[in-house]
């Protein structure tokens, strides 16, 4: 037993070794776990595998000489002769990624004495709050001229609209059916911080809140009431934090909580409208620091709605180059999932010094220009960890096997060079290595997201524009928390997540007392 326990040890810290070697640092929440069961890449169930066949979804047809099935596979897909002729060989050889030309790190300096308010506000200014305030005052004077004076209304103030901001960030810390119920007699009311304003005058910002009062003649699009947030926010990002090499593009978790929508009833779920838009980041996965956030909505006019393009691997593709706009001429590795991994997209990228490693699916992916050989699943059983490649010029297309047949695109790692990936129960799995940098990558993304879905804003508007609003603000929260853990003033007072966020509400709204109760 003990012997067991001491061989578990090891892998575990064989592990922790090959992950730093990774350029993973800790988990910036401190709750990281050992193992990366919680990553779908990898499970090892016979559904899992990147495409969801079996060898024997092939067996009633005509099998080639390679082992691939004959039938013509994913639109797009090459023959093994029209592979050949296109390039791609058995023939594997070494390739080498120029070094990164950026330090990842914090760029602006906080002084140990920083309060929590003073990271927050790195993204969220002063002036964007004078924004805020100038713009519901506009909004609020034109509704009443249209719909008749509200009696019960006074222009918002600078300090009304910090503890407004405050009410609704504190849903993230103390979770309630409604922000409404902190002034609530029940069991969600919020009495340490409900006197600093009344409900009435809440409901009333609430109300004429606005980010954008009125469309301008220039902008028509369906964002463009909060899209000058959405720029702040992005320079306020680039401005402040500079990425590691190693970056991950993937829509982050962002669905109702589970444990509100167990409680929920048939009546309140009907009432809850289904998201109208999609939103993707470009993510540091060393840090866990969202670089950039990109929305998109799933209707609407202009070249930005869904209904412009219908085929799906073409939006992903937009998604992604709009993500990595400001990476041209970095050296950065991208990884990316099967959604918007492709063979060209990749070329492209690789022109401006971008490098990439994406999980590849036949359903999924846009696989124009990809052999079919590599994409049909084997005809002879496969042992775990068994591999296979061809090569491109640097692209190389790996075929794994782990109970199911995973495939990888990339130019970002020699096919040449193994890795392994390390289980709890079953010890080491032998791979390529971009195998597992994707997997320690991913994984370590997965575990930010678990994190960050406890901390997203409860509060629940209908309007797109608000959600998108209240989404992006949390992720600015969790950005400043990152940097409060890389900065001097985490020496002084080591807050966790939680304590950070309540005592982020208490300066906001100015209360007295700004020390955490957690």
């Amino acid at each position: 037993m003990a012997e067991c326990g001491r061989k578990a040890l090891s892998l575990l810290e064989a592990a922790r070794t090959r992950y730093e070697s990774l350029q993973i640092s800790d988990d910036v929440f401190g709750e990281s776990g050992d193992d990366s069961s919680d990553n779908p890449f990898y499970s090892t169930s016979d559904d899992s595998n990147s495409d969801n066949n079996t060898p024997e979804s092939c067996g009633a047809e005509r099998r080639t000489g390679d082992g691939g099935c004959s039938h013509p596979g994913p639109p797009g897909s090459l023959s093994n002769v029209q592979a050949e002729e296109e390039g791609w060989s058995d023939a594997v050889r070494d390739i080498t990624i120029p070094s990164y030309k950026d330090t990842c790190g914090p760029l602006q300096k906080m002084a140990v004495t920083a309060s929590v308010v003073d990271f927050f506000q790195l993204f969220v200014p002063d002036n964007v709050i004078q924004n805020m305030v100038t713009q519901t005052n506009m909004y609020a004077k034109k509704y009443q001229e249209r719909f008749g004076s509200d009696d019960g209304w006074h222009n918002v103030t600078v300090p009304e609209m910090k503890a407004f901001l405050g009410f609704v960030i504190s849903t993230s810390v103390h979770r309630c059916e409604s922000v409404l119920s902190i002034w609530s007699s029940g069991f969600f009311a919020n009495k340490s911080i409900a006197p600093k304003m009344s409900q009435a005058r809440f409901e009333k910002i609430l109300k004429y809140f606005h980010i954008v009062a009125f469309r301008s003649s220039h902008g028509s699009q369906g964002l463009y009431k909060i899209q000058p947030f959405l720029d702040s926010l992005q320079q306020s990002f680039s401005a402040t934090f500079q990425p590691s090499q190693t970056q991950v593009l993937h829509e982050p978790l962002i669905d109702e909580d589970p444990v509100f929508i167990t409680t929920c009833t048939e009546r309140e779920l009907r009432k809850r409208k289904k998201r109208k838009f999609s939103l993707w980041v470009r993510q540091c996965s060393s840090t866990g620091f969202i670089c950039q956030v990109y929305v998109h909505l799933k209707e609407g006019p202009g070249p930005d709605g869904l209904d412009t393009l219908k085929n799906k691997p073409q939006l992903h593709s937009l998604v992604a180059k709009q993500l990595c706009q400001s990476l041209s001429g970095h050296n950065a590795i991208i990884f990316t999932g099967p959604s918007i991994t492709s063979l060209h997209l990749f070329q492209e990228f690789e022109k401006q010094e971008i490098y990439c490693c994406g999980l590849l699916s036949s359903r999924k992916s846009d696989c124009t220009g990809l052999p079919q050989s590599m994409l049909a699943n084997p005809d002879t059983p496969q042992c775990r960890g068994q591999s296979r490649t061809k090569m491109k010029g640097n692209m190389s297309l790996i075929c794994w096997y782990n109970k199911g047949n995973f495939r990888f695109l990339t130019n970002a790692f020699s096919p040449s060079k193994k890795g392994v990936i390390i289980k709890r129960k079953r010890g080491e799995i032998p791979c390529p290595l971009a195998v597992e940098a994707f997997a320690a990558h991913l994984s370590y993304i997965c575990k930010y997201d678990d994190k960050y879905s406890k901390y997203f804003i409860f509060h629940k508007p209908n309007k797109t524009w608000q959600q998108v609003f209240w989404l992006t603000i949390s992720m600015a929260i969790n950005n400043a928390y990152i940097l409060y853990k890389m900065s001097d003033a985490y020496q002084v007072k080591r807050y966790s997540r939680a304590q950070f966020g309540e005592r982020l509400v208490k300066e906001l709204l100015d209360l007295d007392d700004c020390s955490p109760s957690l």
